[in-house]
């Protein structure tokens, strides 16, 4: 059996007027994501530590933001592709553990559905999801509300 391990991040700034989607969700905000796709950086995080996990390269590589063919593209089609290329490689996901870093708005009340969303995508278990909020006390982009990141690690297995 071969266990393979992967790490991702993304980030996007923040603009008042625009949708915020996380986790394949909608949040309500005043702000949302600046990007080519839907700035999911969370689904976007997982995406490219799927990928690296896989040796696959990184998330731009597969799916760049100079197409126009994933302009506004809805990340979570991302992730559905993602995981058909690392099934393609013979993995399988057994957990992700992810974090999203920014100061507004809380939530707490969102993760529960993101990780339901998440696990339906994968076909995983939510319980081998993890999604896990912070601030950054005001420090920083994230703390200034200008910007969202957000951290995934994967454990992928190969029998």
């Amino acid at each position: 059996m071969k266990i393979k391990t992967g790490i991702g991040f993304d980030v996007h700034r923040l603009e008042e007027g625009l949708e915020l989607w996380l986790g394949g969700i909608k949040v309500e905000h005043v702000k949302g994501c600046v990007a080519h796709s839907d700035g999911d950086v969370l689904i976007h995080a997982i995406c490219d530590a799927l990928l690296g996990a896989a040796g696959l390269r990184d998330i731009g590589y597969h799916f760049p933001d100079t197409s126009d063919v994933f302009k506004g593209i809805d990340s979570k089609i991302l992730l559905e592709k993602t995981i058909g290329l690392i099934r393609a490689q013979g993995f399988t996901v057994s957990n992700v553990d992810s974090i999203i870093c920014m100061q507004q708005p809380k939530l707490k009340g969102y993760i529960e559905t993101m990780r339901a969303c998440l696990a339906s995508i994968i076909g995983i278990d939510v319980e081998d999801i993890s999604v896990k909020a912070t601030t950054t006390e005001r420090l920083g982009f994230e703390g200034r509300e200008e910007g969202v990141s957000a951290y995934a690690t994967v454990l992928l297995i190969k029998p």
